[in-house]
């Protein structure tokens, strides 16, 4: 079969031209289908031969629980006609991937060992903004593996400041 980020990018990129008005409002909707889509069980469900596409349609427009526009409407019927509503997460990926593109930013995934309080993580975001050079949009995970310190992924860059790293590199320096 083939990979699904394959199989997506067809319908992140047909959705884009189609929405590029509004980015926002259709990430926000195309996260709650991925989010639903990511569910086993719904995939169980669909995956029923005695299950009709309407059904299934019927009841991951249900788990929103706020109505889809037109274009999500004919964007989740197409998905689920073509058997691919596995794939979106990795669509609702490709988009936002794409809808960064326009707006000059990404996505970063900050993991850190500890919470961060909000005003340290403006702070550190606007030095990561410098850093990357590019607005970021970021997220934060907890990691206490880290031991301390932040790991940043933007994109395929990663800034690995944490202790757990420098642990590495001084246990390879001392063992080479």
């Amino acid at each position: 079969m083939a990979e699904l980020a394959t199989i997506a990018r067809p319908y992140a990129e047909a959705l884009f031209k189609v929405t590029r008005s509004d980015l926002a409002a259709t990430q926000s909707w195309l996260d709650g289908l991925a989010g639903a889509a990511g569910s086993e069980q719904l995939l169980q469900f669909a995956a029923n031969p005695r299950v009709d596409a309407a059904q299934v349609f019927d009841l991951v427009a249900g788990v929103l629980g706020q109505p889809l526009p037109p274009q999500g409407v004919n964007f989740l019927r197409t998905v689920i006609d073509n058997d691919r509503l596995a794939a979106l997460p990795e669509v609702a990926h490709q988009f936002r991937q794409l809808a960064n593109g326009v707006s000059g930013s990404a996505d970063a995934l900050i993991q850190s060992a500890f919470p961060i309080a909000p005003d340290e993580l403006a702070t550190l975001v606007a030095t990561l903004e410098q850093r990357f050079g590019r607005k970021l949009e970021p997220t934060v995970e907890l990691a206490p593996d880290l031991i301390g310190g932040v790991r940043v992924t933007v994109g395929d860059e990663v800034l690995d400041t944490s202790v757990k790293a420098r642990l590495e590199q001084m246990k390879m320096a001392l063992t080479a």
